[in-house]
């Protein structure tokens, strides 16, 4: 399927690591200019170059703190100077501390909302001015905990399903200026955030975080983690002309790992 992506323009956050890093390879693959960003600016020099030699696509950065509107606002105004327009927006951040809610302080809880949520409402409303010009589309990367909350991550629990409210309601609100919006949330990807996870729960249970991988494998159908690859090419369809009619739909990526309908 021709996805039709060469000359489009997405901006994708968080993204000299990860997800985010995947879905910039898988669109720079299919011909999409790219605009990468992130707080480290080496990292970003880095994935540049690696990733545009990937496709036909160009890939241009810009050092971003998405707790910072002011750097925000620039990283739009940015990427329409470089670009011309934007077609795409990839809405991302890393996910928050784990924990339990008593180990949390008020300062936590406004960390992780303005990271995990306040981030996305913000990109969202200094990019929708380009996006109203051609129409276009944005995908927002949540968690697969808006299905299935997940033990010690109450955070992530709390913001990651505000954003499935969000992206339900934006789909209705922006449908008559052809913008699509959808959800995609990762089950158990092998990225480092997962590793991380790992490791806080293997300690949490008295076990090498081998041995608990091993465990979590036994509670996914397909019997492994999934790869940021196969995560990618997921979003990558949804922010193509491949969708023409999917907008306000939630779509899990976790191997069958969740077990709600």
């Amino acid at each position: 399927m021709d996805l039709n992506l060469n000359g489009k323009v997405a901006l994708v956050v968080a993204s000299s690591q990860g997800l985010g890093r995947a879905i910039a390879e898988e669109l720079v693959k299919e011909g999409a200019n790219v605009m990468i960003t992130s707080r480290d600016r080496e990292k970003l020099q880095i994935v540049k170059q690696e990733i545009e030699q990937l496709g036909s696509g160009k890939v241009t950065y810009i050092k971003t703190d998405i707790t910072n509107p002011e750097e925000i606002e620039q990283l739009i105004k940015a990427t329409n100077e470089q670009f011309g327009k934007l077609d795409i927006l990839i809405n991302n951040a890393g996910g928050p501390p784990a924990g339990s809610f008593d180990s949390f302080a008020d300062s936590d809880w406004q960390q992780a909302f303005e990271l995990n949520l306040l981030s996305y409402i913000r990109m969202i409303k200094h990019a929708l001015p380009l996006l109203r010009k051609q129409g276009g589309k944005i995908v927002n990367i949540a968690s697969s905990s808006i299905k299935e909350p997940i033990p010690g991550l109450i955070l992530s629990n709390t913001f990651r399903t505000a954003i499935v409210g969000l992206s339900k309601s934006l789909a209705q609100e922006l449908a008559a200026d052809h913008i699509l919006v959808n959800t995609v949330a990762p089950g158990r990807i092998a990225t480092d955030r997962i590793t991380y996870l790992d490791e806080v729960n293997a300690k949490k249970q008295g076990i090498t975080r081998v041995e608990l991988e091993q465990k979590v494998k036994t509670t996914i159908p397909l019997g492994r983690y999934g790869t940021p690859e196969e995560f990618a090419k997921v979003v990558a369809f949804l922010a193509s002309d491949g969708n023409t009619y999917m907008t306000g739909s939630t779509f899990l990526v976790d191997g069958g790992m969740v077990k709600a309908i």
